[in-house]
């Protein structure tokens, strides 16, 4: 078993406090879930354990080793960003080795969702298509931790349910950190739930809580 442990996070923008003494852990075989309103720090959060923003403070530490520059996370961490980050004219199936073990190069090799799109290049996808095939390539990436960040944005039912598949499949080994505005299907898989709201991260029990702190309405 891994442990992610990230404490003492905090950011500003500008005289804005985005972020304030966050601290939060994940081990492998856990899925913690991440809301809040847009805005409220949930991307940059992510951002800054993945190691490509700073924090005016930050420390993460996998397991005994302090990261400090991007390359401390490789074969670490894994970030699945909002914006679609596939080179546009890279066949998907020389794509997906790069992220991949051969176990998993071959697994994705078969899925329906992929396995089509094999031999064609990115900006021949539409934006859906793209998506699938990018969060299925970090949820299998070689990495013991998994930050998705909107994973399930814009996908149908279907799609969103085979990707909650394969997440708890691979919380076996891995641990995930998920964040998105689909509140539900967030709830459906995670062990752990944070609400960050106001710079603070707040651990969540039930949907109570959730209408206490506004993020719900009362009326659910």
């Amino acid at each position: 078993m891994s442990k992610l442990h990230v404490d003492s996070v905090t950011k500003s923008f500008n005289e804005r406090k985005i972020l304030q003494d966050i601290y939060i852990g994940c081990e492998t075989g856990q899925i913690i879930g991440l809301l809040g309103r847009n805005g409220n720090g949930k991307s940059t959060l992510l951002k800054i354990i993945f190691g490509v923003v700073h924090g005016n403070t930050q420390f993460i530490k996998y397991d005994n080793t302090i990261l400090k520059s991007i390359s401390d996370r490789k074969n670490r961490i894994s970030y699945l960003p909002q914006d679609l980050f596939l080179p546009k004219n890279i066949k998907i199936k020389n794509l997906i080795p790069l992220f991949c073990n051969q176990m998993n190069t071959d697994l994705l090799f078969t899925s329906e969702f992929i396995q089509p799109f094999l031999h064609e290049k990115p900006k021949n996808l539409s934006k859906g298509e793209q998506r699938i095939i990018e969060t299925l390539m970090i949820i299998y990436s070689e990495s013991s931790f998994i930050l998705l960040d909107e994973p399930f944005h814009s996908l149908s039912p279907k799609v969103t349910e085979e990707l909650k598949k394969n997440i708890l499949r691979e919380s076996a080994h891995k641990g995930f950190i998920i964040s998105d505005h689909n509140f539900k299907d967030v709830l459906d898989i995670s062990e752990l739930i944070y609400l960050l709201s106001d710079g603070h991260l707040k651990q969540i029990q039930d949907l109570s809580e959730l209408q206490r702190y506004n993020y719900l309405p009362k009326s659910i």
